[in-house]
């Protein structure tokens, strides 16, 4: 089997993909990669010179950003041109614009997130309608209507796709993954809290950390630049005392960040998924979250929770567990467990293959 897989280089879809792609071509699937929104970084490519993968790296604007419209159709014009080249037997597709591409193969689309959703996650109310509003709202329903099956990577975040855009013939879940093996469960714990996220992004919002007297030192890992030109500047606020802005680290950095620190705070108001307390989680940390659907989903009573956005019961919660060695530890090994159980990349990988496969079947039969 031949797969087409698009991707971004910001943010967590690439961690994503880096697992699907490299679990799709261990099980034998051809695969040809397309990237978007800004060409990947040396590090972030490091792991395709091991792998016979056809990468094909571009800086077409995403379709969240601002200035997408002058690009997207460009980019759905390359697209088609690679498919027409390379005559993959599926299309694997991490936007929701490429949904509508007019090809005779199957298309599957993933959900990693919206715009609106986040918006409302964010701000508490619609947001107002403007041209680009608009032109996203439309761009969004073609691609999921035009999709042979649509993949979200929790109950939450299909509930709130199909509650907005309408319903598609079929949806289903498939948790993400990460692996194992990458990260360190057996390290010395230190007395130190990590979080990680995108300073700009209110949805991330761990400036809510930054409001605090935390009991432990906590540092921060994530960029304070915004990724969209149009919105550079919008970054985060300056940390308290105990609280270290870490900036961008590099994967093997924030692998050993979770491995040393006792507890993973998420202050996320949006997140469909929430790749970087998996990660904490395999490494044993004890997981504090904000009370939000998608995390009680995930996580359910193998974490800790503070009261919806409330900075006071964050920090509460942590006294509690600072001064709690052994509830620590059992926070840290029922996380860590649930994780491997759960959400690990071969579980994710076998799913999608399984999903590739009933597609291209269909459209066998149908043919």
């Amino acid at each position: 089997m031949h797969a087409l897989v698009t991707a971004d280089s910001i943010g967590g879809v690439w961690t994503y993909v880096r697992e699907l792609v490299s679990g799709l071509v261990r099980r034998g699937v051809r695969v040809t990669l397309v990237s978007f929104g800004q060409i990947p970084a040396g590090d972030q490519v490091e792991w395709l010179e091991e792998i016979p993968v056809d990468f094909r790296p571009t800086g077409f604007r995403l379709e969240w950003m601002q200035d997408a419209p002058q690009d997207l159709e460009l980019s759905s014009e390359y697209l088609l041109s690679v498919v027409r080249e390379t005559q993959p037997d599926i299309l694997h597709l991490n936007q929701y614009a490429y949904g509508a591409l007019d090809v005779s193969i199957p298309k599957l689309v993933v959900a990693h997130s919206d715009v609106m959703s986040w918006w409302m996650a964010v701000h508490g109310e619609e947001p107002k309608e403007t041209r680009w509003s608009t032109w996203y709202y439309e761009i969004v329903r073609r691609g999921l209507a035009g999709a042979a099956a649509v993949v979200a990577p929790s109950q939450w975040m299909l509930d709130a796709l199909c509650c907005r855009y309408g319903g598609t013939t079929h949806t289903t879940v498939i948790h993400n993954g990460r692996t194992p093996a990458l990260f360190h469960p057996y390290i010395t714990k230190e007395d130190c809290v990590v979080s990680a996220g995108r300073l700009w992004d209110g949805g991330k919002q761990v400036s809510l950390l930054t409001r605090i007297d935390p009991p432990f030192p906590v540092q921060i890992a994530g960029s304070d630049e915004h990724p969209d030109s149009p919105l550079r500047n919008h970054g985060g606020q300056a940390a308290g005392n105990r609280v270290e802005l870490r900036g961008r680290l590099t994967e093997k950095q924030m692998q050993q960040l979770y491995g040393q620190a006792a507890i993973y705070v998420a202050t996320s108001q949006y997140e469909p998924f929430g790749l970087a307390p998996l990660e904490a989680a395999l490494s044993r940390c004890a997981l504090v979250l904000n009370d939000i659907p998608t995390f009680h989903e995930l996580w359910g009573d193998s974490a800790c929770y503070f009261r919806y956005n409330d900075a006071q019961s964050l920090a509460d919660t942590l006294k509690r567990l600072a001064g709690d060695r052994e509830s620590r530890i059992a926070y840290a090994n029922l996380a860590y467990h649930r994780a491997r159980q759960c959400f690990a990349a071969d579980r994710m990988v076998d799913a999608y293959v399984g999903l590739y496969q009933s597609l291209v079947r269909t459209e066998v039969e149908a043919a």
